[in-house]
């Protein structure tokens, strides 16, 4: 026994011999600046800083080949503390995060085949690519939520990833680990300049909006509850949901595959669920914004497509100051849409969210007057500048009488005066030209400002009407009387004062360019209309008068300004042009995608890279897939009605007609949602 110990113990000295000279040979002496990095690290290990590891990460800070930054997990204090230690200055990356960009699981496409004991993404697909029909959807085994080191992954009720952004670090693991790619990283930055292209597997919907707004993934957001996450996935293709919410001629509803069951899905309207409950919250959604750089872009025109690209602009960093011509800003959404559609204060309120993002603004300036295009970049030092003035004029009827006697007024005009609060004329028996928008508001105006009798001639029939149906409906049941197939010829009066519009009744021919049926006058069908006030609302058309005679900016034959139809610069460097002053009076929306199209070129031609994409951008002309109509399996579900006021009630006042949704409708709604993709949709039932 004693014999044993003593060799026990020899050998226990002979190991500690050996370890103290093996510890004197092979001592590494740790920098304290690394050990002091990697404890100031959060210790996720997660490999999205593009290293190893944290210890891997804090050497490469110490040696000055990594950023302070560099960890995606760490929060700005942690940062900070390590630009601190090695005394380096901290650069702010942008954060990303974690985007599903599928809406559809393979789960719920077709079986090929059953097997059991493959759990993980990774091992159903070499399994002869998977078992289902669907090579390109989630398979919804949940590896990507296993493999997040920050638990921001969570498998949704219908098999697919939801990414908490609060949780989410954009460390790219959920990205590395999908067989089939359906989770990607992206930032803000990107999501904005990013224009649509015709492969990508994007809905009807999001494929047919002028502003090209992820909906299906914002409607998504509201089926979780989540309206907050909602309006910031809206408010990366368009910064004025309030107002649009509101204004929208929804086109994407026309697509909406919904529609081939029962009804399309109310997309506008929980748009504005999502805007409201913003406001009502009173603390707007603060987005990302790139660090400030030295470039100034001058805005001319404060209208939708103005403040679309001053939003997105200061988004990307830049400098820029807002050229008004009248006393505020709003364009036609202050002085051509009336108060009972889009109430003022609201208004104000969401223009003021995009001031507040630091946007100078300078009323009372207009192009022309006060002012020159030589001058914004001679004397007062843009480099660059975007013209949005919109189309402010209105057209002439071109008829006997016109121009003498006195109770004929043009409809924007008309519109104007009475948004700022001047005094207009008004009569008791009013007719109103047109069959557009603003042919409806000033005939609903009309009814407010206490006419008698307003009626509506419109040389079609109700079905070629431009202005949108719902508000031709709410026209009528308000009290408009409407006139089809009639067209004015001469104006009535006496003693200089109008007494009655001439019209004759008019017949449908052959399709005109519109692909509308031109009407064709019924010789001898004249009668007269008695009135004492006609508003011509036929249409509008831009003041290029700002534009000297010898100009680099080139105009079209519809007196509408030439530019670039991906890129709006025009045919003078570093002045580009967009919204009605190049489309044409359009829509709202239309104004506010040309805003961050010019936004987008604007950027790249500051920074002296190319502003053309790599890749044709999508729009509703060249979109190559026509729309999936074999929808089966869906259980009819009623669209949510919104609550209006009353007819009676609201045909003597301008207080707002459409009341929003409750948070009840808004849910129910958007669960009629199908999700779909480019070809695929969620079966219901």
């Amino acid at each position: 026994m004693f014999i044993a110990a003593l060799a026990l113990g020899g050998i226990g000295l002979i190991c500690a011999v050996g370890l103290g000279l093996a510890a004197k040979l092979f001592y590494v002496e740790v920098d304290p600046k690394i050990a002091a990095v990697e404890e100031a690290l959060p210790g996720a290990n997660c490999g999205g800083c593009g290293y190893a590891g944290c210890s891997q990460a804090a050497e490469m800070i110490v040696a000055g080949k990594a950023s302070p930054g560099v960890c995606v997990a760490n929060s700005e204090e942690g940062a900070a503390e390590v630009a601190g230690i090695v005394g380096a200055a901290l650069e702010i990356r942008e954060p990303e995060l974690a985007n599903p960009t599928c809406t559809y699981s393979a789960k719920e496409a077709e079986t090929l085949f059953d097997y059991d004991g493959a759990f993980d993404c990774r091992a159903a697909i070499l399994l002869y690519h998977g078992q289902k029909q669907c090579d390109i959807g989630c398979l919804g085994l949940g590896s990507c939520v296993r493999a997040c080191p920050f638990d921001a992954l969570t498998m949704g009720p219908q098999g697919l990833p939801v990414v908490d952004s609060e949780k989410c670090t954009g460390c790219g693991t959920c990205a590395r680990i999908c067989p089939n790619h359906v989770l990607t990283l992206t930032s803000a930055t990107n999501r904005v300049l990013a224009w649509n292209r015709p492969d990508e597997c994007l809905a009807p919907c999001q494929r047919t909006c002028p502003a090209q707004i992820d909906i299906p993934a914002y409607i998504a957001a509201l089926d979780r509850g989540r309206p907050d996450e909602a309006i910031r996935i809206i408010k990366e293709r368009n910064p004025m949901p309030l107002s649009i919410g509101r204004v929208c001629p929804h086109p994407c509803e026309s697509v909406c595959r919904r529609g081939q069951a029962d009804e399309p899905v109310a997309i506008n309207h929980l748009k504005r669920y999502a805007a409201d409950f913003e406001m009502a919250e009173g603390a707007s959604h603060k987005p990302y914004l790139l660090p400030r750089t030295e470039f100034k872009v001058a805005v001319v025109g404060g209208g939708p497509g103005g403040l679309a690209a001053a939003y997105y602009l200061t988004r990307l960093g830049h400098n820029v100051t807002i050229f008004e011509a009248m006393p505020k800003l709003g364009g036609m959404l202050r002085y051509g849409i009336p108060e009972y559609r889009l109430p003022k204060k609201t208004l104000d309120w969401e223009i003021q969210q995009i001031l507040d993002l630091g946007v100078e603004v300078k009323t009372g300036m207009r192009l022309g007057e006060d002012f020159t295009v030589d001058q914004l970049k001679e004397e007062m030092g843009f480099d660059a500048a975007f013209i949005a003035n919109g189309a402010w004029n209105s057209r002439a009827m071109g008829v006997e009488g016109e121009y003498d006697l006195m109770g004929m007024v043009g409809g924007i005009d008309w519109l104007i005066k009475l948004a700022a609060g001047e005094e207009v004329p008004m009569g008791k028996r009013v007719a109103i030209i047109g069959g557009g928008n603003t042919a409806i508001d000033c005939a609903r105006n009309a009814l407010r400002l206490g006419a008698e009798e307003v009626s509506i001639v419109y040389r079609r029939t109700r079905k070629e009407m431009p202005a949108a149906f719902y508000e031709v409906d709410a026209a009528e049941e308000e009290g408009v009387k409407l006139h089809f197939l009639a067209a004015p010829v001469a104006l009535k009066g006496e003693e200089g004062k109008l007494t009655g519009i001439e019209v004759i009744q008019m017949e449908l021919g052959e399709p005109d360019e519109s692909g509308r049926r031109r009407p064709v006058p019924k010789e001898g069908s004249n009668f007269v209309i008695p009135i004492d006030m006609c508003v011509a609302a036929i249409g509008q058309f831009c003041d290029l008068d700002f534009l000297p005679a010898v100009c680099k900016i080139e105009t079209t034959r519809w007196k509408t300004i030439e530019a670039n139809p991906v890129t709006l610069e025009t045919g003078w460097e570093g002045i580009f042009a967009g919204g009605d002053a190049v489309s044409g009076p359009a829509t709202v929306v239309e104004a506010l995608a040309h805003g961050r199209k010019a936004a987008r070129a604007i950027h790249y031609y500051l920074r002296g890279e190319k502003m053309e994409p790599e890749y044709e951008p999508l729009t509703p002309k060249n979109d190559p897939w026509p729309v999936v109509t074999d929808l089966t399996g869906v259980d009819p579900a009623p669209r949510v009605k919104m609550t209006e006021l009353e007819p009676e009630e609201r045909r003597h006042n301008f207080n707002e007609v459409e009341l929003g949704l409750s948070q009840e409708q808004a849910r129910t709604e958007a669960a009629r949602c199908l999700q779909c993709g480019l070809y695929c949709y969620r079966h219901h039932g």
